[in-house]
């Protein structure tokens, strides 16, 4: 009979599998629908970040979207290229670029956001609210967990 602690370590390994498939097929599934509107799921992230926060700094949104300011960049001009989005100067610092969703970039993801998330809540649909509740919480303490583990000890 195994040790219970063997049962803990492969139960362990399971989820980070089990997490790790479920992760990827939503997130194909979810970046192939961002993709049908002309957008990458970064460019759909900026301006979302964009549509929701207004006018802020180009440093600030890739930490709110986990890209790294090279990939900001690209998808940035991207964006402005695309007249979805509009480069700011800062009036008091120099060294500061804002970023700004523009009425055409508006009017596109307002008519958009709502078909990508019934798209969303068509995957997740598979659970309950309760379900979903619950699966937040947990994986929000496993985040915490894991961000809190040092392996060094």
């Amino acid at each position: 009979m195994p040790l219970q602690e063997d049962v803990d370590v492969q139960t362990s390994l399971k989820l980070l599998i089990v997490l790790s498939k479920a992760y990827k097929s939503i997130m194909d599934k979810a970046v192939k629908d961002i993709k049908n509107y002309g957008l990458s799921a970064s460019e759909f992230g900026i301006m979302d970040v964009l549509h929701k926060k207004g006018k802020i700094p180009i440093q600030q949104i890739g930490g709110k979207i986990l890209i790294t300011s090279g990939t900001m960049t690209f998808n940035i001009d991207k964006l402005e290229n695309k007249g979805l989005i509009r480069r700011i100067p800062s009036t008091e610092d120099r060294r500061v670029i804002h970023a700004e969703i523009t009425e055409a970039g508006e009017e596109l993801f307002t008519r958009i956001f709502p078909q990508h998330a019934s798209s969303i809540h068509g995957m997740m649909n598979v659970l309950t609210t309760d379900q979903k509740l619950e699966a937040i919480a947990l994986l929000k303490l496993l985040g915490k967990g894991a961000h809190s583990y040092d392996n060094e000890t």
